[in-house]
């Protein structure tokens, strides 16, 4: 069964699946200050709080994400 994502605790998120803050946040589109920011207890945006959530449920894949992110970019 996989674990619930808490957002309260995004550090132990990321560092479980071993990777800096410059990797794990550029895949939702945020800058490594940015999610430096949400660690340490900064709101999420909506829309960053979705994608964690479909990411973390499997519901969209990390292509998905970038393929999601790539065409946002392009507008």
């Amino acid at each position: 069964m996989a674990k619930k994502l808490n957002f309260a605790d995004l550090v132990t998120y990321r560092r479980e699946r071993n990777l800096n803050q410059s990797e794990f946040w550029k895949r939702f589109g945020v800058t490594q200050s940015g999610g430096s920011r949400y660690e340490t207890g900064r709101s999420l945006p909506k829309s960053v709080a979705m994608l964690l959530w479909l990411r973390d449920k499997d519901r969209i894949s990390d292509d998905d994400l970038k393929d999601a992110l790539t065409a946002i970019n392009k507008r």
